[in-house]
């Protein structure tokens, strides 16, 4: 789709929003006119797009807005943070996360409609406060869903038409100079719903402290998110919606004091690697005009956008001169175009028929600008003024993709859908392709227990917003130079995916789930951090194999409600066969040889949490994350070290006041981190990490949330 064919729509959703008031003028002199009740409309068109969604043969785990209100910082928490209620996901640095042993590869959907991911991921993007339930899903995904296939974080926005005339207000202030004021506005008049919210955050901690010091030094961030989504009713079974947010980012770069200067730079031997002054800006754009409704039995859910990424990194260009021999100014940006059908259609009492198509184009833009200091033939600094090199690129990605499944309904307790996707990608100069058979069964073996199992071919594209096509041979001669081996162009990742769970009520309070998977890869995709610019680059494994299990536990009875999941996961990986130029050579000749892990794998991880309500309006609860740590290198073996385990509980309590008068004012304090431990994510060592990273010291945070 043309910027210009997005920028029409919106135009025209936005002049429509600007009738309402004439609308009603002209109901109200036509009384032959009815008006229709938005909530039942809603409602009814909120059932015909869930339909349009199966999880036959996946796993999958629902957290609610309750439960992310429930947790210590509510819904000032990061999505990175909410995400890790759920089992198998792993916490890492830069608001990541992992699940089941991928780096990242997460794909999210906003009321059905996918996102292509942002630069700087959509864990520093997206806001909770939007979130009316999420749906993890994982594991052998139907047909329906490609592109990113190590889990769906399938979203559904809150809505105006469920919540009436109002909105909210609130800030969430405490450690490390925190402030975080907040804004929501939500409402429905005749055939029109609107909800709108924005944040700012700032705060001393904006990305994880290389040390183990309590504070970090010049670790201050400002953040700016927005979203809004326009609703209107076009008849009782159609409605136009445009949904759109942004996220504009500000960082300093954490210094690490201590270091030993390795270069001269003019009359300069010395510096002070606390003064260094390096910063970052990310900045993220969407919208999607989104027309869904229903046509006899068929539903359908018809979408086109564009969401627009970019990402700047500053230099302090002596500083980085005299520690690392290089200083880079890097800038990058991607402008993704997306267009999206979904369709389904009943065939007689068992069959539902899905079938769909996805077309993405994307112009991706990547420029840096170096300071470096020639070298001699022995490789040692040959002179002590820098020399300039300039480097840009640009490319087009293409990808379209058509997938038809059918979910077959066999007697009272089985279901089985099967289905075949076809995905084209198309980049660097040449096409890659694949049909990818998808086959789903649960079995409700009895009234407490169901059993579910599954397999996908998968097929994923690089992720074109971390790809920079970079000319290495014009670093040659200069501390830059890297070794001109392999190939500069990322692979698609082919995988074959088994799942089979089992989920278990016990009583009417407690479900339990146990899942196993198994991944054997082709071409496996992980990506690294091999600049001082906190940027991904992708690059491909030969083999991959991956496998895990996951185990959950879910309690709900009145004022008292708890989760536990727990995971064992073991990913590896064996010889690098693109982006060679980045590793060092000996765990290059290492890795042709031998399996390794990946850099983020980690063999346990768990979390869990409680919330008890008492005294009508008052709540306590906590929560933890434990992990087993992730990997580091030791001597001769890449990544074949384990970090230390660490263990982080967090606390809350809140009470709301004026509870009764429909406006009332909520307050909660969070312990985050309440024993203080010290702990470490990265130390520096491993393929593709840059640089170490301690998690969050003890802080203490109040939030004050008025509604009106």
């Amino acid at each position: 789709m043309k910027p210009s064919l997005l920028a029409s729509g919106i135009a025209f959703a936005l002049a429509l929003a600007s009738l309402p008031v004439l609308a009603a003028t002209a109901d109200t002199a036509n009384p032959a006119v009815t008006d229709l009740d938005a909530v039942t409309v809603s409602a009814q068109l909120d059932q015909a797009r869930n339909a349009l969604s199966p999880d036959i043969g996946s796993s999958q785990y629902q957290i609610t807005a309750e439960d992310i209100q429930k947790q210590p910082l509510g819904a000032s928490a990061p999505l990175s943070q909410v995400l890790l209620q759920a089992p198998g996901v792993v916490q890492d640095s830069y608001g990541g996360v992992h699940v089941r042993g991928d780096h990242a590869n997460l794909q999210y959907r906003l009321n059905g409609v996918l996102l292509p991911e942002s630069i700087s991921g959509f864990g520093q993007t997206l806001d909770a406060r939007t979130i009316k339930s999420i749906r993890l899903m994982d594991g052998a995904l139907p047909a329906q869903f490609g592109e990113r296939t190590a889990a769906v974080v399938d979203i559904t926005t809150r809505s105006g038409a469920e919540l009436g005339n109002g909105g909210s207000a609130g800030i969430t202030a405490g450690s490390f100079g925190t402030v975080n004021p907040n804004a929501s506005w939500w409402g429905n008049q005749g055939r029109w719903s609107w909800y709108l919210t924005g944040n700012y955050n700032q705060n001393e901690v904006g990305l994880e402290n290389p040390t183990a010091s309590r504070r970090p030094d010049h670790d201050d961030t400002h953040q700016g998110k927005a979203f809004a989504d326009l609703t209107y009713l076009v008849n009782d079974t159609t409605r136009l919606s445009l949904f759109a947010g942004f996220a504009n980012n500000r960082f300093q770069i954490p210094v690490n004091p201590g270091q030993t200067p390795q270069f001269g730079y003019l009359d300069t031997v010395q510096a002070d690697s606390a003064q260094l002054d390096e910063t970052q800006r990310e900045t993220t754009r969407f919208g999607m005009l989104v027309l869904q409704g229903t046509l006899g039995q068929t539903a359908y859910q018809v979408s086109a956008g564009q969401r627009y990424s970019d990402l700047a990194f500053h230099p302090d260009v002596a500083g980085d001169l005299i520690f690392d021999g290089v200083a880079s100014q890097v800038d990058r940006s991607n402008r993704a175009n997306t267009v999206q059908a979904d369709f389904s259609t009943p065939l007689g009492d068992n069959h539902t028929l899905r079938y769909g198509v996805y077309g993405n184009s994307e112009r991706a833009h990547a420029g840096s600008t170096a300071w470096v200091f020639p070298i001699d033939a022995a490789g040692n600094q040959a002179s002590t003024t820098p020399i300039v090199i300039a480097d840009a690129s640009a490319f087009h990605a293409s990808t379209a993709a058509a997938y038809v499944q059918d979910e077959w309904r066999i007697g009272q307790d089985w279901t089985v859908n099967y289905g075949l996707r076809a995905d084209r990608y198309k980049a660097f100069g040449g096409t890659e392709g694949q049909l990818s058979p998808r086959l789903g069964v649960v079995w409700n073996a009895s009234d407490s227990t169901t059993v579910h199992a599954g397999y996908s071919r998968y097929f994923t594209p690089p992720a074109s917003e971390l790809v920079a096509s970079s000319a290495i041979a014009l670093y040659d001669g200069t501390t830059n130079q890297q070794p001109n081996i392999g190939s500069t162009t990322p692979l698609s990742e082919r995988s074959d995916y088994y799942d089979v769970g089992v989920s278990q009520q016990v009583g009417e309070h407690l479900t339990l789930g146990l899942d196993a998977y198994d991944r054997k890869v082709d071409r496996l995709q992980d990506e690294g951090q091999f600049g001082a610019a906190y940027i991904y680059s992708t690059f491909n494994y030969r083999y991959g194999h991956v496998h895990g299990v996951e185990f959950s536990a879910d309690y709900s009875s009145g004022p008292l409600s708890a989760y536990f999941n727990a995971a064992y996961n073991k990913a590896m990986g064996k010889q690098v066969i693109t982006g060679q130029y980045n590793l060092d050579p000996a765990a290059l000749a290492y890795v042709q040889d031998n399996w390794i892990h990946l850099d983020h794998d980690q063999k346990l991880t768990s979390s869990g949490g409680i919330s008890y309500a008492f005294a009508g309006h008052n709540r306590v609860g906590a929560n933890y994350v434990y992990g087993s740590g992730l990997r580091s290198d030791i001597e001769g073996v890449p990544n074949g070290g384990e970090l230390p385990s660490y263990l982080q509980v967090n606390l809350s309590a809140a009470h709301d006041f004026n509870a009764d008068s429909g406006h009332p004012l909520h307050a909660q304090l969070a312990l985050v981190n309440a024993l203080d431990r010290s702990y470490q994510l990265r130390d520096g060592g491993g393929i593709g990490v840059f640089a170490p990273q301690w998690g969050p010291r003890r802080g203490a945070y109040l939030s004050l949330q008025q509604d009106f």
